[in-house]
């Protein structure tokens, strides 16, 4: 089954992809290796969920968070590669968790997006990962994570070279050969050397 295919299968509608909000770009693609920014759980038409989870947000709560921010990558790798078989493996996952001092369950949290990946993606989707503390984040958000994904090489369009026709050589010129004749006087004492 394909990506799309599973995609529909599970309901899931991906979001339209957000765009970056400072000078820098959504992916950056270098060989087989794309390098997804950080994306956080906001959604288009949506507030931005701003708190701190263990305060304002619970672990069930920012595990839907985690989910929502895994959906805006899995857009940044539609939007990039224009088709999500081209997804050979989700390579590394950083989770960041903006919680109190004292919270200890990032990973529970960054689990949202986790799962996720393995939902959609089978195998490909399992991964290495950090879950991480952050006093804060940007504006104010929950959570964010930044991923990289193996992809699939660019294939490059063979050239059919024309069969080149063979050229007519001209026939090599017949070079005469120069023969000597011997020298009528040299024939000459040769022969009276025999008589003697």
């Amino acid at each position: 089954m394909n990506t799309e295919a599973r995609l529909q299968e599970l309901g899931i509608e991906l979001p339209e992809t957000t765009s970056p909000m400072a000078n820098y770009v959504n992916a950056v693609r270098t060989g087989n290796l794309l390098y997804l920014a950080g994306k956080g759980p906001g959604l288009p038409g949506k507030p931005l969920p701003v708190g701190k989870v263990g305060r304002d947000f619970s672990i069930e709560q920012g595990y839907r968070l985690a989910r929502d921010t895994g959906l805006n990558l899995i857009s940044v790798m539609k939007a990039e590669l224009g088709d999500l078989d081209k997804v050979v493996r989700i390579v590394k996952v950083l989770g960041m968790v903006n919680a109190t001092s004292e919270y200890g369950h990032q990973p529970e949290i960054i689990n949202g997006c986790s799962d996720l990946f393995v939902e959609v993606f089978g195998d490909r989707g399992k991964h290495a990962r950090s879950a991480v503390g952050m006093g804060s984040l940007p504006r104010g958000i929950p959570v964010e994570i930044e991923v990289i994904v193996e992809v699939a090489p660019v294939e490059v369009p063979r050239v059919v070279a024309a069969a080149a026709k063979p050229v007519a050589k001209a026939p090599t010129p017949i070079k005469k050969i120069a023969v000597k004749k011997a020298a009528p006087k040299a024939k000459v004492k040769a022969a009276k050397k025999k008589k003697r």
